[in-house]
């Protein structure tokens, strides 16, 4: 393992960390204004705005590596890519790792679903054996070597076989090298504060609206023992939401205008993309005109 990666140093510097999911180099521009430390790449997100699909096994490893290059090359904070189940077996971890790595991210999820697999907060999961498991954080261990890439193991074994099997496997899964545990859907407060007994930090809490998990504050789950709070959906529903109700209002009147106060200003817009400094590049660049 590293000795510092740059989420290692973040969790230094901060008891616990909450952060955004996001699925575009836009959405990941808004999370970095908005002071946030570190970003993460859903692929729930990107599965329903790239493609129009539920997150149930459709993306590709080629197509989620395409989506960090765009975000990682965008902004300046750390990126955690969902990285589903390494797309394969451990020979393909070892090259989504790779591949990852050389986009820029930061750090993945590995998980342990059967593939193709599904949201962890759907019905129907199933997961692979615990030494297959294994084999697989491993070999990411492996391919990571000593560059700055953080592995976060996830199991989906709670809903299949129960919370007791799903720490036991975290625990597993920390022996053979990984930087941060993930129990998915949990179900209760009381299941929280078993992980966050049980398992050692760094522990991830998936924040996930109308998902099985209770919605808890940073400072609940701080106190609980939980290090990573991700909010992977929330970016998603909000601009799902806007934007069916925005629709709605001009197919009815035919207009927007009677909600601007709801849309982010024409200007507002172009600082957030850092407009002024592309006039200025292409001041320097331009060729004189012709007298």
């Amino acid at each position: 393992m590293p000795a510092a990666t740059r989420i290692h140093a973040l969790l230094e510097k901060h008891r616990a960390l909450i952060f955004p999911g996001v699925y575009d180099a836009l959405g990941a521009k808004i999370v970095e204004k908005a002071g946030f430390p570190l970003t993460f790449i859903s692929g729930y997100s990107v599965a329903a705005t790239q493609f129009g699909l539920p997150d149930f096994g459709y993306l590709t490893q080629t197509e989620m590596v395409a989506v960090a290059k765009r975000v990682c090359g965008a902004i300046q904070i750390p990126v955690i890519i969902d990285a589903d189940t390494g797309y394969g077996n451990a020979l393909n971890v070892i090259r989504t790792v790779r591949e990852l790595i050389e986009a820029g991210a930061a750090g993945m999820f590995l998980e342990d679903q059967v593939w193709p697999k599904r949201c962890g907060h759907m019905k129907g999961k199933r997961v692979i054996p615990v030494e297959e498991q294994i084999q697989k954080i491993k070999a990411a261990v492996d391919a990571r070597g000593t560059r700055d890439f953080f592995i976060v193991a996830r199991t989906d074994a709670r809903q299949v076989h129960g919370l007791e099997d799903a720490i036991h496997r975290c625990r597993l899964y920390k022996e053979a090298g990984a930087d941060a545990l993930f129990v998915e859907a949990p179900r209760t407060t009381e299941e929280l504060t078993t992980i966050g007994k049980e398992l050692p930090a760094p522990l991830v809490a998936n924040m996930l609206e109308g998902g099985v998990t209770p919605l808890l504050t940073k400072t609940e789950l701080s106190v609980l023992g939980f290090q990573l709070i991700v909010c992977p959906l929330t970016g998603l529903y909000a601009s799902a939401q806007a934007m069916r109700d925005m629709f709605e209002l001009i197919s009815s009147a035919g207009t927007s205008r009677t909600a601007l106060d709801r849309l982010i200003p024409f200007d507002q817009f172009h600082d957030m993309l850092g407009l002024d400094a592309y006039y200025e590049l292409d001041a320097r660049y331009r060729a004189p005109e012709e007298p």
